[in-house]
């Protein structure tokens, strides 16, 4: 019996993906949980404790600031804009990258992975040595009366620049994982590359582009770096919720700066929630599809 019970115990690590004993494996956990405590957990109830030391009523007039609304707006509105253009520019990259084969496939990689090389704060300097009055386009645009830098357009064009990667870096690896043998059998069956995309590609790909997506948005609406440089603090017009909660903190309104502070982390609590949500419905359809009973072969 004791040797049955010895030889079980590796079978149960083994079944669990782990051959660490139960001590080393609640050690870690712990250690994970203390980590998240104290650099989530702990900042963010920080947060909501100085929003609201005043009372609710400071935590909504804070809110309700003219300047604070104006913030809120741009945030969305430059969200709003920037997350479909990375819709459209990841799946359009995942797309090339995985399915076919060209030559610059390996540079178009490249590119793809920029923005997470440069500084968020060298990639604003760029718009500005590109669209400032003193830049490349500067006098052009000045001729014209159009205005990039220190206006709406420049915050989008950075915020673009900053969050194109997660949409197109969340669905390469899903693409080549897939292969193209099922749109190769759609377009011989007589289906158009739009009808192909649309009835094969994308439901493959759905939970990976909902990912990036989440992804995408959430920097989008958090980016400080680029945007700063960019923006031109100009209070009631181009400062986003991150530059608001600077320039509140910096003139020690600091339950103003918590308040909207708090309201960009509930926002990315929420993103959160629906990222878990989406995994979960991921999750549930990979089991369904593993528990279905396997095609008979027609009969002779």
């Amino acid at each position: 019996m004791s040797g049955g019970t010895g030889m079980r115990a590796p079978v149960r690590r083994a079944q669990a993906g782990t051959t660490e004993s139960p001590a080393v494996r609640r050690t870690l956990i712990g250690l994970a949980l203390l980590f998240m405590f104290f650099f989530l957990v702990l900042p963010l109830a920080a947060v909501a404790t100085e929003a609201l030391r005043k009372g609710w009523d400071a935590y909504w007039e804070a809110l309700k600031e003219p300047d604070a609304w104006s913030a809120i707006r741009l945030t969305l509105i430059v969200a709003a804009i920037s997350v479909p253009l990375n819709l459209v520019f990841g799946v359009a990259a995942a797309w090339a990258i995985a399915k076919f084969e060209f030559k610059g496939k390996a540079f178009l990689t490249t590119l793809v992975d920029l923005p997470f090389a440069v500084s968020p704060v060298v990639a604003g300097l760029i718009y500005v040595l590109v669209f400032g009055a003193q830049g490349w386009l500067g006098p052009w645009l000045a001729a014209h009366d159009i205005k990039i830098i220190f206006a709406v357009p420049g915050i989008v064009l950075a915020t673009i620049f900053v969050t194109f990667p997660f949409i197109a870096r969340e669905l390469i690896p899903l693409m080549q994982a897939q292969g193209t043998d099922e749109e190769q059998a759609a377009i011989v069956l007589g289906a158009s590359g739009w009808q192909t995309f649309r009835h094969v590609t994308l439901p493959n790909i759905k939970w990976g582009l909902l990912y990036g997506v989440i992804l995408c948005n959430a920097r989008a609406m958090g980016e400080f770096g680029a945007v700063s440089v960019v923006s031109g603090h100009i209070r009631g017009q181009t400062n986003t919720m991150p530059l608001h909660v600077e320039v509140l903190y910096n003139e020690y309104q600091s339950v103003a700066a918590f308040a909207v502070a708090s309201l960009l982390a509930i926002l990315a609590l929420v993103t959160l929630v629906i990222k878990t949500v989406a995994e979960w419905r991921h999750d549930r359809e990979m089991k369904a599809i593993a528990e279905l009973p396997p095609e008979r072969p027609a009969a002779g």
